[in-house]
């Protein structure tokens, strides 16, 4: 088959490799889409540490299920389906206690050692795999990852009915929060984007109000929930100032491993200030599925860019190019 192959950090082609077969608890997905996310960037460059060369990069994707191995239940041949790419132990101490996705073992397809989706075909576990409603247009199953880690970090807040929320980012993150927090009841939805071309779509989608400056927004008393889907330093040093008194902040954005951020620590006490982090994926999958087939996000908005396979590198272009929201690859 063919698939995208890093053989070390900074190395990339596309090659020819075997096609897999399903051991043991497997299937085999023909892959019809697999989004490109930030993670995908730093394996490239080798700066994610899970990561084990050569790899097939890609998490984010849907397929049809091609084979399956002989004890699998939960789905057949012919079954489309989203597929969960974390893998964990199921034996460590975060494990034990259901934090799976704090495993001391962790691992993940396509960014730890299990070969990904940026390929005609994909061998997963058949308990990640969730079968897709037949009336979704296939390429939107690719978006269930991605809004299974916006579910989750909504998750961390512990959201109350009519609180109002402040997002910094208004790329494909911050857009799928802004859009699941609306739907949850937010009374006010305002974004910070430094890009005004995204700001017609923010107000489209979810935000009553958008700005390149939380400082435009002028809200003194501060926001209930405050949320950085940037990584960016200055934007989480500028939203931990804005949160409201007994308010949350979540730190979704991902910053880079040695990044420092400075604060005021006597806010934090004073206010009873909340900082809670989201790492990747827990208990929300199926929940992320549900919400898209509901039509809770504009899936068709999402989705701006789609590359042949060959075309990755000019994938990945337009992903750092930022011009567009979720990228996608189809293999097939």
């Amino acid at each position: 088959m063919k698939a995208v192959v890093i053989e070390k950090p900074g190395s990339m082609s596309v090659s020819r490799i075997e096609d897999p077969t399903p051991s043991a608890g497997e299937a085999v997905i023909k892959v019809e889409a697999c989004g490109i996310c930030g993670t995908d960037i730093h394996v490239l460059h080798g700066e994610f540490a899970p990561t084990r060369y050569p790899i097939v990069p890609g998490h984010e994707f849907c397929g049809e299920v091609v084979a399956v191995a002989k004890d699998v239940k939960n789905v057949k041949v012919g079954d489309f389906v989203a597929v969960d790419p974390s893998l964990f132990c199921g034996y460590c101490r975060q494990c034990r206690a259901g934090k799976f996705n704090l495993c001391e073992n962790w691992n993940a397809i396509g960014v730890g050692s299990a070969n990904g989706a940026s390929a005609e075909f994909v061998a997963v576990p058949a308990a990640n795999a969730f079968r897709l409603p037949a009336d979704m247009p296939r390429h939107w199953g690719a978006l269930v990852e991605p809004l299974s880690c916006a579910v989750h970090g909504l998750d961390q807040v512990d959201l109350k009915v009519a609180d109002n929320y402040l997002i910094y980012g208004a790329g494909t993150m911050g857009l799928l929060l802004a859009q699941l927090a609306k739907d949850s009841g937010a009374s006010q939805l305002d974004m910070v984007e430094r890009n005004p071309k995204r700001h017609a779509l923010a107000k489209r989608l979810a935000a009553d109000r958008i700005a390149v400056s939380a400082d435009e927004l002028d809200r003194p008393q501060g926001w209930d929930v405050v949320i950085d889907a940037t990584g960016v330093v200055p934007a989480i040093e500028d939203g931990l100032k804005r949160v409201a008194r007994g308010g949350t902040f979540l730190m979704f954005g991902v910053a880079n491993a040695d990044a420092t951020a400075t604060f005021n620590p006597f806010k934090i006490y004073n206010d009873e200030i909340k900082i809670i982090g989201s790492m990747a994926v827990l208990h929300s999958f199926e929940r992320a599925l549900t919400l898209l087939a509901k039509g809770v996000i504009d899936s068709e908005a999402m989705i701006t860019n789609r590359f042949k396979l060959d075309e990755y590198s000019q994938a990945i272009d337009t992903f750092l190019a930022g011009t567009g929201l979720k990228v996608q690859v189809s293999p097939n």
